[in-house]
């Protein structure tokens, strides 16, 4: 057993941390450590090719910052999955103009 497959699998959607102790026959508590671990960086590298998350917040400026042109390669692609609670889930793939990104971020706002 892999603890960070075991960690990863209770931080998607709907996942409950104590059943999935229960899958892998574990104390629930010892789970919760190994997040712990994990959100620490300390539970190993992840394996070549995963997505890696980035911390995000959201800014109430007064005034937008300014946005610096940037060449984009036809054959860059990525994804960006956005999932707040009440069931919103944004996904934007392949190049995607900043603009855009700017735009959808703040349909979000109440």
């Amino acid at each position: 057993m892999e603890r960070r497959r075991v960690v990863e699998e209770t931080l998607e959607a709907g996942a409950s941390v104590a059943r999935v102790a229960l899958k892998y026959g574990v104390n629930a508590n010892q789970v919760f450590q190994w997040r712990r671990l994990y959100r620490d960086g300390k539970l190993g590298a992840a394996p070549d090719g995963t997505m890696k998350l980035l911390p995000v917040s959201v800014a109430d400026d007064a005034e937008p910052a300014k946005l610096e042109a940037t060449e984009v390669s036809s054959s860059s692609c990525g994804a960006i999955h956005i999932e707040l609670p009440g069931e919103v889930r944004i996904s934007l793939e392949g190049a995607v103009d900043p603009a855009v990104v700017r735009v959808v971020l703040m349909s979000l706002r109440p």
